[in-house]
C-alpha cells in the first residue's frame, strides 16, 4: 500500500513500468555504469482521484544545472506561450501595477511577453542553466523551488501577485500541498492561478502512456485538482483544453467565491464521468491498452529490422524514455535518434543508450522509417520534413494507436 501525496489515504499501484532512468538524463558512454534507475509504478487514489507515481526520484536528480530541456527551441510552443501570456494580460491583470509570478519559467519563453509590456514579474526556475538564459534576456529569475516558504518571501519583497502562472511544471512537484498553500499566500484577493499540464483524460483516451515519467509525479483531473485546491479554500473557476503535449488542460484557480465559475467546469466533470475517470476499473483497462500498444510497436520495429530497413527516432524527448525502456527498444531496432537540442547531441538516450545525433544527419541519407517521439508537434514536423515522405520515408506513430504512415 502507498500513501496519497494529496489526502494521505492509502491505495495500491495498478501498474509497473519496470526500472526507469531519469527521462531527461541523456548521458555519455562514460556515465553508463553509474546511471540512476527507479521502479516506476503508478496508482490512483480512490479518495481524491489523484493519479500519481508511487515513488519519484529526488528533485535534484531531475532539475539541475545540466537540465536538457529548453522551451524556446520550438517555434510552435513559442506561439502557444505568447497566446497564454496575452490571455493573462488581457483577461485577468489590472491595467496598472500588475505583478506576475511564473513557476518553472524555463528560458523565459513566456515571461518575456510580460517583460515587453513593462509588467513586474518573477520567474521561479530551479534549473540554473536554463534560468540563466532567461536572466540574459532581462527577465527577473531566481533559481529556487517554489513552496509555501518561498511564497512568503516573495510577498515580503514584492507584495502579493495578480497572477501565478505555470506550464508543464505543476505536475512535477511531489510536495503539491505546499505549493498550493504557497499559491493561497501569494495571490491577492482577486488574483488567479493559471497553469496547464498533461490531462489525465487525454492520456486514458489516447493510451499516451509516454506522459508517465519521472518528472510527471501527477496527472491531473478535475476531481483531483478540486480536492487539492479545495483544502486551501481555492476553487476551479475555468478549464481550457489545449492541444499541446498530446492533450493538456489549462486550469484557472481563484480564492473561493472571488470570481464566477465558468459552465465549462461542469461540462468537464460530465466528460470525466463518461470516460470513467472516477472508476478503478478504467485504469485496469488502461493497463491492458498500454501492454497492447507496447507489443504492437515492438512487432512493427522487429518487422522493419527483419526486412533490413534502417529505422531512426525523431526527437529525443523526455517522453521517449518511457517508450524505449518499457518496450525494451535499443539500438538494434532504432539505430539513432535525431534531435535539434545541442546539449543532447553526441550523447545517448537514457537507459537504452541509443545514440543521439544532430538533426542535420536526418537526411544524410534519410532512414527508411522514423519513430515520431514528438508526435505532439506532428503538424509542424510533417511540414518541415516533407522531403522524408517524398523520398519514401515512413513515420511510425504510437499515439493514439500504433501505425505506419
Amino acid at each position: 500500500m502507498s500513501t496519497c501525496r494529496i489526502c494521505a489515504s492509502t491505495y495500491s499501484p495498478f501498474m509497473s513500468f519496470g526500472k526507469m532512468p531519469i527521462a531527461n538524463g541523456f548521458l555519455t558512454s562514460r556515465e553508463f555504469a553509474r546511471e540512476y534507475f527507479f521502479e516506476m509504478q503508478v496508482g490512483v487514489c480512490a479518495e481524491c482521484g489523484m493519479f500519481q507515481l508511487i515513488d519519484q526520484p529526488d528533485p535534484d536528480q531531475m532539475f539541475h544545472e545540466h537540465y536538457a530541456f529548453f522551451s524556446g527551441t520550438s517555434v510552435l510552443m513559442g506561439k502557444h506561450f505568447e497566446k497564454f501570456a496575452r490571455h493573462v494580460i488581457d483577461d485577468y491583470l489590472p491595467k496598472e501595477k500588475s505583478f506576475v509570478v511564473e513557476i518553472g519559467s524555463n528560458d523565459g519563453i513566456m515571461l518575456k511577453h510580460f517583460l515587453s509590456e513593462g509588467i513586474r514579474h518573477l520567474g521561479i526556475e530551479p534549473s540554473a542553466n536554463v534560468g540563466a538564459v532567461a536572466a540574459k534576456l532581462g527577465i527577473n529569475t531566481v533559481a529556487k523551488f517554489f513552496n509555501e516558504k518561498l511564497a512568503r518571501e516573495i510577498v515580503a519583497e514584492y507584495g502579493q501577485a495578480d497572477a501565478f502562472i505555470g506550464a508543464n511544471v505543476m505536475c512535477h512537484i511531489p510536495d503539491f500541498n505546499s505549493v498550493v498553500a504557497g499559491i493561497k499566500t501569494l495571490l491577492k484577493p482577486t488574483g488567479i492561478a493559471m497553469f496547464e499540464d498533461p490531462y489525465l483524460g487525454d492520456v486514458i483516451e489516447n493510451t499516451s502512456y509516454d506522459q508517465i515519467y519521472d518528472e510527471h509525479v501527477f496527472l491531473f483531473s478535475l476531481r483531483s485538482i478540486r480536492s487539492a485546491f479545495g483544502k486551501h479554500d481555492l476553487e476551479v473557476i475555468d478549464v481550457e483544453p489545449q492541444e499541446t503535449h498530446g492533450g493538456s488542460m489549462r486550469w484557472v484557480i481563484a480564492h473561493r467565491g472571488a470570481r464566477p465559475v465558468s459552465p465549462r467546469v461542469a461540462e468537464l466533470e460530465a466528460r470525466e464521468r463518461k470516460l470513467g475517470l472516477y472508476e478503478q476499473s478504467t485504469y485496469l483497462t488502461f493497463k491492458k491498452n498500454v501492454e497492447h500498444s507496447r507489443d504492437e510497436l515492438k512487432r512493427i520495429l522487429s518487422e522493419f529490422k527483419a526486412s533490413g530497413k534502417r529505422v531512426a527516432g525523431y526527437a529525443a524527448t523526455s517522453k521517449s524514455t518511457t517508450i524505449l525502456n518499457y518496450c525494451g527498444i535499443t539500438s538494434d531496432l532504432i539505430h539513432y535518434i535525431c534531435d535539434t537540442t545541442p546539449v543532447k547531441q553526441g550523447k545517448f538516450s537514457p537507459g537504452t543508450h541509443i545514440p543521439v545525433r544532430p538533426h542535420s544527419e536526418f537526411d544524410a541519407p534519410y532512414p527508411d522509417a522514423a519513430v515520431l517521439f514528438a508526435y505532439n508537434h506532428a503538424k509542424e514536423i510533417f511540414a518541415k520534413e516533407e522531403g522524408f515522405r517524398t523520398n519514401g520515408g515512413k513515420w511510425i506513430m504510437f499515439v493514439p494507436r500504433v501505425e505506419v504512415i
